[in-house]
Order: C-alpha cells, then sequence, then structure tokens
C-alpha cells in the first residue's frame, strides 16, 4: 500500500484495523504504526495533509493480509475550522465486556453505558461485536441516533431479513427493529445523531458549504495545504 500525500478538510478519520499493519504520516508531525484493535482518529479541521503505507518490515515476498475499515466521521459546523490533530489509542484502554456468548468493544463514542477515550467531537458511536452463539441484540436505551450495522463476518437476521457479510444495514429510526447475529459473526455498529445541517463531498473534502470546498480545492491545485515532512509526492486533484 502507498497512498500518497492526499489532504482533508472538514471531518475526523477513524482507522481500525482487524489484521495487519499500515503506517500513517501528516502534516502534524505524526509518525504512527496502525495496528489491528488500535484506533488512530486524525483531525482535519481547516486543513491536513496525510498517508498511508505499508511498512518497510512487510515489504517481502511473503503474501499479507490487510483488513480493516476507516470512517468518516463529519465535524460540527462551529469545529470545521479547528486545527489539525492527531490521537492514536491502544486496543487495551477501549472498554470491552461480554454479555453472554458475545464480545462487545466499543470503539469510539458512547453506548451500553460506557465511553471510549477516542476524542470524537459529536454524539456518536462504534461498537465491535463478536458472537459465539446466535445473540439477540437490544439497542433500545443503549445507543443513541440513526444506526448502521455493517457485517463483517457471518450473518444477522432484522427485520425478518437475512443479511450475510459484506453488506450494511441503516436504520434512521431508533430500535427499529430486534436484530439476531449469527454464531460466529462478527459486526460493526455505528452512527449517531445527525447534525441539523446539509453536508457536502468532494474527493477528501468535507464542508458544511460548497464554498469552503472551492477554496481546499483551489489550495490543493496550488500546493497550499500543510506538507508531511520529508514527503514530496502528490496525489492530483481529480477533475484537474
Amino acid at each position: 500500500m502507498d497512498v500518497d500525500q492526499h489532504p482533508h478538510i472538514g471531518l475526523s478519520t477513524l482507522t481500525y484495523l482487524l489484521e495487519g499493519e499500515i503506517v500513517h504520516e501528516d502534516s502534524v508531525g505524526t509518525h504512527q504504526h496502525i495496528t489491528p484493535g488500535s484506533v488512530n482518529w486524525m483531525t482535519a479541521g481547516k486543513g491536513v495533509t496525510h498517508t498511508e503505507r505499508t511498512p518497510s518490515s512487510w515489504r517481502t515476498e511473503k503474501t499479507r493480509t490487510v483488513h480493516g475499515y476507516q470512517i468518516w466521521v463529519a465535524l460540527p459546523k462551529d469545529l470545521e475550522d479547528i486545527d489539525p490533530s492527531f490521537h492514536h489509542v491502544a486496543a487495551d484502554r477501549l472498554p470491552s465486556w461480554k454479555d453472554k456468548n458475545a464480545t462487545f468493544r466499543l470503539v469510539a463514542g458512547k453506548g451500553f453505558g460506557k465511553e471510549s477515550p477516542v476524542p470524537v467531537f459529536s454524539d456518536l458511536f462504534m461498537v465491535e461485536i463478536t458472537t459465539e452463539e446466535d445473540y439477540s441484540l437490544k439497542v433500545n436505551d443503549h445507543l443513541e441516533g440513526e444506526i448502521g450495522i455493517c457485517i463483517v463476518s457471518g450473518e444477522i437476521e432484522a427485520c425478518e431479513h437475512h443479511v450475510k457479510a459484506g453488506n450494511m444495514l441503516v436504520s434512521k429510526i431508533e430500535n427499529q427493529c430486534d436484530v439476531k447475529i449469527k454464531a460466529g459473526s462478527h459486526i460493526l455498529l455505528f452512527g449517531g445523531k445527525p447534525f441539523p445541517e446539509e453536508r457536502h463531498i468532494f474527493w477528501n473534502f468535507e464542508a458544511t458549504s460548497k464554498e469552503k470546498i472551492e477554496a481546499a480545492k483551489q489550495m490543493w491545485r496550488n500546493k497550499e495545504f500543510p506538507k508531511v515532512d520529508g514527503d514530496n509526492t502528490y496525489v492530483p486533484l481529480p477533475g484537474g
């Protein structure tokens, strides 16, 4: 993997690996190995540049697998232009618990009466669940806001539908229906309370106004974004 220098504005990225390693570097001065179970939380704010690469120790003839998720989280309108920042939270700092034969981990935000140490800026949640046997998931009074269910592996039953790995369900109404997670499954729940404003997105830029996005596009064309120290790579703006 060699994702060269590229920019972001108006959002935070939550990177969560299940397998493998990635090296993250950014214009804030961060050099961080991302490993399974830990959380990398980068806040772009008014503008940040970063790279994502396979570590040098992995650049061998041996075949390796990298598997994970990167969630883009919009910032509240009054925080869109904050200074960029980066936080790494080790896996052993994340709240984890068991309920019957299901194992839970609160990756970010608040849920099930617990709070993750990841420094989020809005009411949200991301929860990882693995099951040894069939498990009936009850989210009422445990999670607030819109809910997305990503099936990493296995299968769930929801509202009389069977949904298998590689799919995602989205409910805009809390506790719309009960969910049964089948034995040997691995899922991610994420969501939260929606913002009142309309959002716009182009490439890696997210903002409450199209004007902010146009300004960011011009800055990237002009190479006026902050840069990763010692890195001269550049991903051109799509469309020129």
